[in-house]
């Protein structure tokens, strides 16, 4: 087998930091703190060439493929390995019990699993929850036909997406190297007899005992085993039949094997998101800091800068769609992926567009709203100056928010542009030209452009419930206030229809200060805002504070 390794890459993914190895074969080798050590043992010549793995394996118990193998001997020293083939892809064989109880379970990934273990791990009380060490993840290069892997697209595509950083090939086999754990499972006749447990239910309740206690410590740390088996609980009999080797407390000590469905428990998973949530919001409030270089960006993500704002760009993979997110900062991406928020419930924001409210499942307010570029505008239902000028492009509709921000009129804050995947099914020669035709020169880092006639944008912005530097530092201890916009506060008695015309005035004003005006201005095209007590947010000048949500209609005023 030639399969002489290059110098390592180190490389983090979940929060895991590997050394990588690519090996001459094509086949890559990625190895844990805990494997490095050991490195000559785990490269495929020593364990997985042919014949000496045919020799060498032992099947050990369930529905995986799953071997015990030792290596061959390095430096005079053999190493007893545990190697599993992942099965992230597949369909999960569950009794029909648990599968009701658990209709979502899918199988981890590799690097998935490895992640959660070693989480685990480091968040067990001491003493209680040891696992056999996770090591290494070998991708053989050869790569196989769909069929043979049993792997669905589907299922490959939500996890490629759920983990954008993650390297995920539906045709490559991976396989979890860990460190073999000396031992017998709880159900093993020798751990029967080690614990005295003479007869059969005696020995029965000793396995019941063992697996409680394991549940009980793993839920503890935050975790649980979807499928959880007293097999997958290993005690150690002592040499010489003196029963069970114990723990610091006088219990019999365990450890736990077999972790493709180990997953967070409900509780802890919230408090994952709440801090996900948190994070996401120091970034948002960041994301203008200037950037890494952009040798040091994931590979499948490109900073662009598209009418003087800055993107990070990528694919999504699970629908076959593009994705430009504002700002710098790489890690904000994968928050904006649609399958984040396409699918969450929705509360629909308008009784002629396509806008909606939701809450991602990253705990993340926002309001995404299919873009009108490309529409023909109806003389009959708008003003001449509307359909002179037309729908702007999405890129145009936040770069005219950041310009007024950065004017002092307020705005709320652009996140993200979504280009769908699918086409659209208008004819083109249906479609308003101008913004096509103006776009035309910008282009994707591929070459194709921005903004394609075939394609559907959807414009998300942030729900307006506070500014982003107070969300910060205070989300957790502060009450939120509320946007609602001129319309909706004038059919709530909020402000007189006098206040309204005002309040239109206003807008119209602001807008002019920064270079601005609007095509077909109405009360729906900005808000005013509710303090957590309920009152309208007033300017020193007493009139309510607006800020615009609505760029649509917007376009740059000429020279005096």
């Amino acid at each position: 087998m030639n399969a002489h390794p290059t110098s390592p890459e180190s490389k983090a993914m979940l929060n895991v930091r590997y050394d990588h190895y690519r090996m001459a074969d094509g086949a890559d080798l990625y190895v844990t703190h805990y494997g490095r050590p050991f490195l000559r043992h785990l490269l495929p010549e020593n364990w997985f060439e042919q014949e000496w793995f045919r020799k060498s394996r032992e099947k050990l118990q369930g529905t995986s493929r799953v071997y015990r193998v030792r290596t061959k001997p390095v430096d005079g020293m053999e190493k007893d390995l545990v190697v599993k083939w992942c099965r992230v892809g597949e369909e999960v064989p569950m009794d029909t019990f648990t599968l009701n109880k658990f209709i979502e379970a899918e199988f981890n990934s590799p690097y998935e699993e490895f992640s959660l273990v070693m989480e685990m791990r480091g968040r067990a009380r001491p003493g209680t929850i040891r696992t056999h060490k996770p090591m290494a993840i070998y991708v053989p290069a050869k790569r196989l036909e769909l069929w043979q892997t049993g792997r669905s697209r589907s299922k490959i595509a939500q996890k490629k997406a759920k983990f954008r950083d993650v390297e995920l090939d539906i045709f490559r086999q991976y396989i979890l190297i860990y460190e073999w754990i000396k031992g017998v499972s709880s159900t093993a006749p020798e751990a029967a007899r080690a614990a005295e447990a003479e007869e059969a239910e005696e020995a029965r309740r000793f396995a019941r005992e063992m697996l409680h206690r394991s549940i009980s410590d793993m839920w503890q740390a935050g975790f649980r085993v979807l499928d959880v088996k007293a097999e997958h609980v290993i005690v150690r009999p002592r040499k010489g039949g003196g029963g069970l080797l114990r723990d610091r407390s006088g219990q019999p000590a365990y450890a736990l094997v077999d972790f493709e469905l180990l997953a967070r428990t409900p509780d802890y998973e919230e408090t994952v998101k709440r801090f996900r949530r948190q994070t996401y919001l120091e970034r948002q409030r960041d994301r203008f800091v200037p950037s890494p270089r952009p040798e040091d960006f994931p590979d499948h993500l490109h900073p662009v800068r598209i009418l003087d704002v800055d993107y990070v760009h990528g694919d999504c993979e699970s629908t076959h769609g593009k994705l430009w997110v504002v700002g710098h900062d790489p890690d904000l991406f994968d928050y904006f992926q649609p399958e984040r928020w396409r699918r969450t419930p929705r509360e629909s924001l308008s009784e002629s567009a396509q806008v909606y409210y939701t809450r991602t499942k990253d705990e993340i307010h926002l309001v995404w709203k299919v873009a009108h570029v490309g529409d023909m505008p109806d003389p009959a239902e708008t003003s001449p100056a509307h359909a002179a000028h037309g729908y702007n492009s999405p890129f145009e509709e936040f770069a005219f928010a950041l310009q007024l921000s950065a004017a002092g009129v307020p705005a709320i804050y652009p996140r993200a542009i979504y280009m769908l995947g699918h086409l659209s099914t208008l004819p083109p020669e249906s479609l308003d030209p101008r913004r096509y035709d103006s776009h035309g020169d910008i282009r994707m880092p591929g070459g194709e452009p921005v903004l394609q006639r075939e394609r559907n944008y959807i414009l998300i912005w942030g729900f307006w419930n506070g500014l982003d530097e107070v969300l910060a530092t205070e989300d957790l201890h502060r009450r939120y206030c509320k946007g609602l916009n001129a319309e909706q506060a004038l059919e709530q008695g909020r402000i007189t229809p006098a206040g309204f015309d005002e309040l239109m005035e206003k807008t119209a004003r602001l807008l002019a200060s920064a270079g601005f005006e609007s095509t077909h201005l109405r009360g729906t095209h900005f808000l005013l805002t509710l303090s957590a007590e309920g009152d309208l947010l007033c300017d020193p000048d007493g009139t309510p504070a607006i800020r615009l949500c609505n760029f649509e209609f917007l376009r740059k005023l000429g020279p005096a």
